[in-house]
């Protein structure tokens, strides 16, 4: 149950998170401190608070939860993802309940947590399924938190490079040339769901020539889509690729965004 396929993601390719799951431990950073810091200014992220955290992947969000006191659990569809998550809590010294499972059918009680997260995901789940999943696991003035933390290749060309070889290796890959726009009230929230919140920041992330190497290996289109003797192939270019255009030590700018929605 790690495979998954998406009719309008990458041509329709099987993504396997799991494959990509070591460097995306590594070397995939989540989101800065200074996200954390606005999630509690809305009062997400307090101590005994009930967290569901979707699409987990090895437990970013939810590691973080947890250690500032946040009850946690966090679901993924790929099960190496949660292979992974759960080894990183317990060597992080946490308590967090991670469990394999879609989000479109979630494996939990109504009204059982007081905020449901999705970092970075959202767009692989079908939102007819999920967002009546998260309304009925919601308790009563719960919130729900989508966000996204991504680089911007129109305004970095160490992005704009790597991302062109990424295409070299999987033209399918649709994630290239982001433009940075975004909807302050995106149209699928609209019948079920009011915002209540909205932030969105670009902030430089700090990286060497190898952590950015297991990022982009760490991608959709590389390590979760092609074979190891194609990421191999990838990596050997893309490492010379930097030597070129790259100090050994670098900044990518990311735009943080987030929507906050309470169900009407």
């Amino acid at each position: 149950m790690s495979n998954q396929s998406f009719e309008n993601i990458d041509a329709g390719r099987n993504i396997d998170w799991g494959r990509a799951s070591v460097d995306y431990d590594r070397f995939r950073p989540g989101p800065p401190e200074s996200f954390y810091q606005r999630l509690l200014a809305f009062g997400i992220g307090l101590r005994g608070q009930r967290i569901l955290d979707l699409g987990t992947g090895t437990g970013l969000l939810a590691r973080r939860f947890a250690s500032q006191g946040s009850i946690v659990s966090g679901i993924d569809y790929a099960s190496g993802q949660i292979d992974m998550a759960t080894a990183a809590g317990q060597r992080d010294g946490l308590q967090i309940a991670f469990r394999q499972s879609g989000a479109e059918d979630l494996p939990f009680d109504d009204d059982a947590f007081d905020v449901v997260t999705a970092n970075q995901c959202w767009l692989y789940f079908d939102l007819k399924k999920t967002i009546p999943e998260v309304v009925r696991v919601l308790d009563a003035g719960g919130l729900l938190v989508v966000s996204y933390f991504s680089f911007l290749p129109r305004l970095d060309r160490i992005v704009r490079a790597s991302e062109s070889l990424v295409l070299k290796h999987n033209p399918d890959w649709s994630g290239a040339d982001w433009d940075g726009t975004l909807a302050v009230e995106p149209g699928w929230s609209r019948q079920a769901l009011e915002l209540v919140g909205f932030f969105v920041y670009d902030e430089q992330i700090p990286f060497t020539r190898e952590s950015w190497r297991g990022r982009m290996r760490a991608l959709r289109g590389i390590s979760a889509s092609l074979s190891e003797e194609q990421v191999a192939a990838f990596d050997a270019e893309h490492d010379a690729l930097l030597a070129d255009i790259a100090p050994e030590e670098f900044d990518i700018l990311h735009r943080i965004h987030t929507h906050i929605f309470r169900p009407k």
